[in-house]
C-alpha cells in the first residue's frame, strides 16, 4: 500500500508528464485512442467513441456473458451503455435460486476520469476472466450479474467538465431529500436531467432489488457511506462497520466513512437515493484526487489495482451484503413456540414474523414481531395461542432484507423436518388428521368384529 506523499508525489509525476506530452501534439493521441491499441487503453482515459467501440467489440466477442443495451441518452443524444455481464447460460444460480444482482455506475461527473475506469476494469475484469478460464469469476459469473453502466454523463466527459451540458451537477439530482443541503446547480427539479432520470428508470424497472450498488467518482481517495444528509450513522451500520475492517485490514487502507462526516453534507446523490428509496447497499467509490488530465503514466490497471482489489471482495461477497436468516428449530410447546433462528448475513433485520400456511397460501397464523442482528443468532419464545396446526400447513419465515425501511421483504420456506411438536395444547390436533384418526378407530372396531365372527 502507498503512503500518502507517496501517492501525491506519483500524481505531481504524472501531471508533469502528460502536460510535457500534451504539449508535443494532440492530433496523434486522438488518432491512436480510436484503436485503442494497449498502450493506449491503459494510458488513455476514455471518450465516449472510444468506449463505445469497447463496449461493442465485449458484445460481439463475448455473447455468452455480454449484453449491451442502451438504456437511454444524454441531454445530447449520446447513447448510455449498460453491459449485463454473468453468464447467460443459466438464468439462476447451480442450485436453483435466483443470482445475486450487481449494479455499478461511473461518470456522473465528467471530469471524474478515474472513476469511471474503475468501472470500466471491472468489467473487463470479468468479461476477460471469464474468456481465460479463470476460476474466480466463472465462480461470481455463475451466481452473480453484474449490471455496469461505465459512463453515464457522457457530454460533461468528452468537455472535461463535472456538468452535463445544462450544467447540472448530476449527482444532485436525484430524487432523496433533493436540493436540501448547501449545493450548487442541482438542477430545475429531481430526475430533470435525461442521464439521471434514465438511471432511475433502471434502478426501478430492471435492478429494484440489487444487492450492491456502487457509484465511482474522484475528489479525493475515500469510499463513503449513506448517509450525506446526515452525520448519524445509517440503519445498518453493523455491515458497513463489518466491510470497513474488513477491507482496512486485509485489502486496503482507504477510509470508509458515512459521506456527511467524511466528505461533506450532500443531498440527491445517487447513493442516497439507492439506499434511501431502494433500499440497496450503497457506496460511493472516490477513486484518488486528480481530476482535469487526459490520461496517467502510471498503467490503469497498475493505478486502481488496490480500488479494483475492493470492488472484486465487495462483488465475491455479495451474497453476504443482506440478513440471511436460516430456523434452526421449532418446538411448539402447548401455547408457546420456542424457536431458534439464525443470521448468516452481515445485516441485521427487524419485524421478522414466522407464518403458518394451508397450501394455498393463506396466512392461518402468525407470530408477533421479533428481530435478529447482524451475524447473530436469536432464541426467543412465541406466543401460540392461535395456532391450530392442519395436515397440508406450511411454515415459512417473513422479514425484510436489510433494517432500512425500503429494503425488500422476503418470504422464505421452513422445512418441516426442524418442526418438533413436544405438547399439544388442548383442542389441539396435530397430522395425523381427524379424519385418519377416526378411520384408525372405525378400523380397529371392524377388526375385532371379525375377530368375533371367527369364534
Amino acid at each position: 500500500m502507498q503512503s500518502p506523499l507517496q501517492r501525491r508525489m506519483r500524481r505531481w509525476l504524472t501531471v508533469l508528464i502528460v502536460a510535457s506530452m500534451l504539449a508535443v501534439s494532440t492530433s496523434p493521441t486522438a488518432t491512436a485512442q480510436i484503436g485503442q491499441p494497449d498502450i493506449i487503453q491503459e494510458h488513455w482515459y476514455h471518450s465516449y467513441a472510444t468506449l463505445t467501440l469497447d463496449v461493442n467489440e465485449w458484445a460481439d466477442d463475448y455473447p455468452e456473458v455480454v449484453n449491451l443495451l442502451v438504456v437511454g441518452q444524454t441531454e445530447m443524444g449520446r447513447n448510455l451503455w449498460m453491459l449485463q455481464i454473468s453468464d447467460w447460460s443459466q438464468e439462476t444460480k447451480p442450485d436453483g435460486s435466483e443470482k445475486d444482482v450487481v449494479y455499478i455506475d461511473g461518470g456522473h461527473h465528467g471530469n471524474e476520469h478515474l472513476g469511471t475506469e474503475l468501472a470500466f476494469l471491472v468489467a473487463e475484469y470479468y468479461i476477460e476472466g471469464w474468456a481465460n478460464g479463470q476460476q474466480d469469476v466463472l465462480d461470481v459469473l455463475a451466481n452473480t450479474e453484474l449490471h455496469i453502466l461505465i459512463m453515464l454523463n457522457a457530454d460533461g466527459n468528452d468537455f472535461d467538465t463535472r456538468w452535463n451540458i445544462n450544467q447540472v451537477d448530476l449527482n444532485r439530482n436525484y430524487d432523496h431529500y433533493w436540493n436540501t443541503c448547501p449545493t450548487t446547480q442541482p438542477g430545475s427539479s429531481a430526475f430533470s436531467e435525461s442521464e439521471t432520470l434514465a438511471n432511475s428508470i433502471y434502478m426501478n424497472e430492471v435492478v429494484p432489488h440489487a444487492d450492491l450498488y456502487i457509484t465511482m467518482h474522484t475528489g479525493v481517495w475515500i469510499m463513503l457511506y449513506p448517509w450525506g444528509k446526515w452525520p448519524e450513522q445509517p440503519s445498518d451500520w453493523e455491515m458497513y462497520h463489518h466491510i470497513r475492517d474488513e477491507v482496512n485490514s486485509n485489502i486496503s487502507d482507504i477510509p470508509i466513512r458515512n459521506a456527511n462526516q467524511g466528505l461533506y453534507p450532500n443531498c440527491g446523490t445517487s447513493r442516497d437515493y439507492g439506499y434511501g428509496v431502494m433500499g440497496y447497499p450503497t457506496f460511493t467509490f472516490e477513486t484518488d484526487d486528480e481530476q482535469f488530465l487526459l490520461g496517467t503514466i502510471e498503467p490503469l490497471s497498475q493505478r486502481l489495482g488496490e480500488e479494483l482489489d475492493v470492488m472484486i471482495y465487495l462483488i465475491e461477497n455479495v451474497w453476504y451484503w443482506r440478513a440471511r436468516l436460516v430456523v434452526e428449530s421449532i418446538e411448539i410447546n402447548g401455547n408457546e413456540i420456542d424457536a431458534h433462528v439464525v443470521n448468516l448475513g452481515r445485516a441485521s433485520t427487524s419485524n421478522i414474523t414466522l407464518q403458518y400456511s394451508d397450501s394455498s397460501g393463506r396466512v392461518l397464523w402468525n407470530s408477533s414481531l421479533f428481530g435478529v442482528n447482524a451475524t447473530n443468532q436469536t432464541k426467543i419464545t412465541l406466543d401460540a395461542q392461535n395456532l391450530t396446526i392442519i395436515e397440508d400447513g406450511n411454515w415459512s419465515i417473513y422479514y425484510q432484507k436489510r433494517v432500512i425501511d425500503a429494503s425488500q421483504w422476503v418470504e422464505e420456506n421452513i422445512d418441516d423436518s426442524v418442526v418438533e411438536i413436544s405438547k399439544i395444547k388442548e383442542g389441539l390436533l396435530p397430522a395425523p388428521s381427524m379424519f385418519i384418526h377416526l378411520f384408525s378407530i372405525l378400523l380397529a372396531a371392524f377388526a375385532g368384529r371379525r375377530k368375533n365372527i371367527d369364534f
